[in-house]
């Protein structure tokens, strides 16, 4: 894992995120959330090289697409990207606004039966529509959901980002060796744990194909799975055509065999989706390890 940043630019850094974050949540709720969506896509995503990097993705894992579809998705991801950003920080709009959204699909009879019989439950999805719509969902439900979250790099920041994210549930767990053991016990005391599994995971991932490439995928999720006897489901939380609102759709359980095979049916699960909704996953991640160590375009935030 990478050093957390410190120091006056660092702390520079903090303070003007925060501010342009800041600025927009004067607005009421219906209309800060495509103000910010619409800043990320049309000044972040430019100045920082996001539709580079979603530019070279799409190139290599959809070649298919025409270039009118290539230019709408670079404006669509990171539009995705940034109001996810605001919702993060406007959690009471977001608890009154979703509460009790209806959860859909062949999964949820399931979950709510593991639920009830104290049966430990694992939740897996990606950096596609919004994730933490499923959180508040499932902690709404009386679901212990804990969640294990990668730092900023920006340590500053990170101290105010993760107060951010306890304010829609807890507990949140650090990833590292000590979260990882906090997250493993909350497992085993029969509660939930929801993990992010598409971004790549070198060396120790598994060489596993997302849109028929190779795509190195954590095995943890489904090892967690098979030793914890944990039902593992992936969940969505997809954007509806306003922007603000959400179809949560939980998948049936992904049957107990092999870690490996059960990853590669998340992939599979996954990849579904984001055809489905392609301006909705986060092209801007370096899934695929297209990127060389000195390449001008390399993300190193990935």
């Amino acid at each position: 894992m990478l050093e957390p940043k410190r120091g006056i630019g660092a702390f520079a850094s903090n303070i003007a995120l925060r501010a342009v974050i800041g600025l927009p949540m004067a607005l009421p709720y219906r209309w800060r959330v495509p103000l910010v969506g619409w800043l990320a896509a049309h000044m972040v995503a430019p100045l920082a090289g996001y539709r580079r990097r979603i530019r070279a993705n799409l190139a290599y894992a959809r070649p298919d697409l025409s270039e009118a579809e290539v230019r709408r998705l670079c404006i669509a991801v990171p539009d995705n990207a940034g109001r996810v950003l605001a919702e993060l920080y406007s959690p009471q709009d977001r608890i009154s606004r979703h509460a009790q959204l209806p959860l859909t699909g062949p999964g949820v009879e399931a979950l709510e039966q593991a639920r009830l019989q104290g049966r430990p439950i694992i939740a897996v999805s990606g950096h596609f529509g919004s994730y933490d719509a499923l959180r508040l969902a499932f902690h709404q439900r009386g679901h212990k959901v804990g969640g294990l979250y990668r730092p900023m790099r920006n340590a500053y920041f990170n101290t105010h980002y993760v107060r951010r994210l306890k304010a829609l549930a807890e507990p949140l767990f650090e990833q590292g060796r000590r979260g990882l053991g906090q997250m493993i016990k909350h497992l085993r005391g029969g509660n939930m744990i929801a993990l992010l599994t598409d971004q790549r995971d070198l060396p120790g991932g598994a060489p596993l194909t997302f849109f028929g490439k190779t795509a190195f995928t954590p095995l943890s999720a489904a090892e967690l799975a098979l030793k914890h006897d944990a039902l593992m489901f992936c969940c969505y939380g997809i954007r509806q055509d306003n922007g603000l609102d959400f179809d949560l759709v939980v998948e049936a359980p992904i049957p107990h065999t092999d870690a490996e095979t059960m990853m590669q049916a998340v992939n599979d699960s996954l990849e579904a989706q984001v055809r489905a909704h392609m301006g909705q996953w986060l092209w801007v991640h370096n899934r695929f390890n297209i990127y060389g160590r000195g390449h001008k375009d390399n993300p190193t935030a990935d």
